[in-house]
């Protein structure tokens, strides 16, 4: 299986969500949250599309690479899980530097916060990687479904219902 940025970013959010989503659950459609950050994502920089380069890579999409400059835009709703965000862009990187493109960097994208972070993979970001993408594919190549565990961000997951759907939060 090809670990994508989505993987990454769920990883580090929660091992349940990275299991169900791996796994053929997609639950994102339901979300008004997800809708929500699509909306945001296609409307904050309206000339980006024509700007920037879509560009995929073993199955990693990246939505707004620039060329010339050589760096990855990522846009998120929200820095509740800014950790998850940059790993996730950080990904974007790595994949593009195995892939023969050095000296790229990242900018992490907040339009509702106004927050624009600068974002590099580090080698110590690189070791990390070759430790972190065996365990997510472990994670993801259970027999089951890791167990819940009741984090602050449950009740704004596109997996709530299907998680805590009959108990008490």
């Amino acid at each position: 299986m090809q670990i994508t940025g989505t993987h990454i970013h769920y990883y580090f959010v929660c091992h349940r969500k990275l299991w169900l989503f791996a796994n053929g659950l997609n639950m994102e459609h339901t979300s008004e949250v997800v809708a929500d950050g699509k909306l945001i994502h296609e409307t904050s920089y309206g000339q980006r599309a024509e700007k920037y380069t879509e560009i995929e890579i073993e199955g990693v999409k990246i939505d707004f690479y620039d060329a010339a400059n050589k760096v990855v835009h990522e846009t998120k709703r929200t820095n509740a899980v800014e950790m998850a965000h940059e790993w996730q862009l950080k990904y974007y990187i790595f994949k593009l530097q195995q892939h023969g493109v050095d000296g790229v960097e990242g900018i992490l994208e907040y339009p509702k916060l106004k927050i624009k972070k600068e974002v590099v993979l580090t080698e110590e970001d690189i070791q990390a990687f070759n430790e972190l993408l065996p365990k997510a594919e472990e994670i993801i190549k259970q027999e089951s479904c890791p167990e819940k565990i009741e984090m602050k961000l449950c009740k704004k997951c596109a997996y709530y219902d299907f998680c805590w759907s009959g108990e008490i939060v």
